[in-house]
């Protein structure tokens, strides 16, 4: 028979006033206990809470946000600390509201295709507890193992299949919601229409914690693909693997995923991970990696050859297919590890910039340029059937002063060409506290002001996340390009 530890009483001030207004509610304040709710997977930051609760439901919820309005206490709300813009680090203070215990799957309606869940949910969890039923639910970041649905929701989290599938958003029909001052609300309807009111179920997916703070989330499903298959594509130009991606939707394919991986990106996996059974080629630049997927096995061969046939005219090398379970799994694998095999070699700082998918090749030329401009060395990856790239931008023998100081203006000069292409900032990983001062790159004063007089509506004493996704000088002008 297991003793069950016994949670420590608080011994902060704040600690023990909350255990004593919220009877039943788990607060914990020991020294370790902080520390592991003061960081996320976002560069080396550190933020401690002045104490952690645990609720076990939304009436907790719903209470601690009650008092901590009337005491202008901040609340930041947290996962699985697997973000990447810091968007769950407690940065005032105050109190950490973990999710780990609002961590379960409540219903499964497979009439009419729905999924309710609590926010403290594993994602990978989720999706086998669905597939179990043949059914669907397609978001996938690279830290599904780890990351929860409410980190997803907070963050409009995207991922592989998002090209097909679309991202966080496109799954959300209705969500319980507790605002900053313990009102609890249902933002939408079980129902895949819904043009009744404001759409205050879109408005909170992205919103990061900074508007309300959601307990439990309605997703539509879908029936499940149960075959596909992958072809890994090298390619001696990097620019060619780009400019094919639009070229292959231009002839009418329509993949699962399409991934970019540059030589260095691959390499860093590969060394991290051990596996070095991959052939590659000493005059590859870059890879693409492209899942299909169907209902029948015989629905793969036909849209294999048709992207094959779509890439010819894009100079690529041998392709290696992938149809067996093991063959599927090294490449995923491989792709999934590059942002660890790159936080592993080398300090770095990680944008996630997005631009329309026919202008991905000169984003990738104006990533180069600016890192030879300011002297240092990027590796970039990502979602390339999205637009979407992930530039790792790495310190290595960059002196402190050039990486703190002149850093941020090469950021912000990628971050005006993505916005000339017509693309934006984030387009997954959020604002949260890094991408914020560069909001007026994207953002004119009036559309600052707008996004202002929304987190005024719904949080006005600004308890819910502070100082997350606008910046102080909200009002200064928007920078051009």
């Amino acid at each position: 028979m297991t003793t069950r530890t016994s949670t420590p009483p608080p011994q902060s001030p704040l600690g023990r006033q909350l255990a004593a207004e919220i009877p039943g509610l788990e607060v914990r304040d020991t020294p370790e206990f902080l520390d592991a709710h003061s960081r996320d997977h976002t560069e080396d930051l550190q933020f401690l809470p002045d104490v952690v609760v645990l609720p076990a439901n939304t009436s907790q919820v719903s209470a601690v946000l009650q008092w901590a309005s009337q005491q202008r206490i901040p609340v930041t709300a947290s996962g699985a600390w697997t973000g990447l813009s810091g968007g769950a680090l407690p940065v005032k203070g105050g109190i950490g509201l973990s999710t780990k215990r609002l961590n379960r799957i409540l219903k499964i309606d497979e009439l009419h295709h729905q999924l309710v869940v609590q926010p403290g949910v594993i994602v990978q969890e989720m999706q086998e507890a669905v597939q179990e039923k043949g059914l669907f639910y397609a978001v996938d970041p690279a830290s599904r193992g780890t990351c929860t649905i409410g980190g997803n929701l907070a963050e409009n989290s995207g991922g592989p299949r998002a090209v097909k599938y679309g991202v966080t958003k496109d799954w959300v029909l209705n969500l319980e919601v507790v605002l900053a001052d313990g009102t609890i609300i249902r933002t939408g309807a079980d129902t895949l229409k819904n043009s009744t009111g404001y759409n205050v179920t879109q408005l909170m997916v992205g919103s990061e914690g900074t508007l309300g703070i959601i307990t439990e989330a309605t997703l539509k499903l879908l029936p499940w693909p149960r075959y596909n298959a992958l072809l890994l594509v090298p390619f001696s130009q990097a620019a060619d693997a780009c400019a094919a991606v639009a070229g292959l939707f231009h002839d009418g394919n329509q993949p699962s995923a399409l991934e970019f991986m540059e030589r260095a990106a691959i390499e860093l996996a590969m060394d991290f991970t051990g596996d070095r059974q991959l052939p590659l080629a000493d005059d590859t630049a870059a890879h693409l990696l492209i899942e299909v997927d169907g209902f029948q096995e015989e629905d793969l061969m036909p849209q294999l050859e048709r992207v094959a046939a779509s890439l010819e005219r894009f100079n690529p090398s041998e392709p290696l297919m992938a149809m067996d379970a093991a063959g599927k799994d090294q490449l995923w694998n491989l792709r999934r590890k590059v942002g660890e095999a790159v936080k592993a070699h080398s300090t770095y700082k990680e944008e996630d910039t997005v631009v329309p998918r026919g202008h991905l090749p000169a984003l990738l030329e104006a990533v180069k340029k600016t890192g030879k401009a300011y002297g240092f060395e990027s590796i970039c990856y990502g979602h390339a059937g999205d637009g979407n790239l992930h530039v790792n931008i790495l310190k290595g023998s960059l002196s402190d002063a050039i990486w703190d100081e002149s850093l941020p203006e090469a950021i912000r000069t990628i971050f005006k060409e993505v916005v000339g292409l017509g693309g934006t900032i984030s387009g997954e990983h959020g604002i949260g506290w890094v991408q914020k001062p560069y909001m007026n790159v994207r953002f004119s004063p009036a559309e600052l002001a707008l996004q202002r007089r929304i987190k005024d509506a719904f949080d006005p004493v600004h308890i819910l996340n502070p100082d997350k996704i606008l910046p102080e000088d909200a009002g200064n002008s928007r920078e051009t390009a």
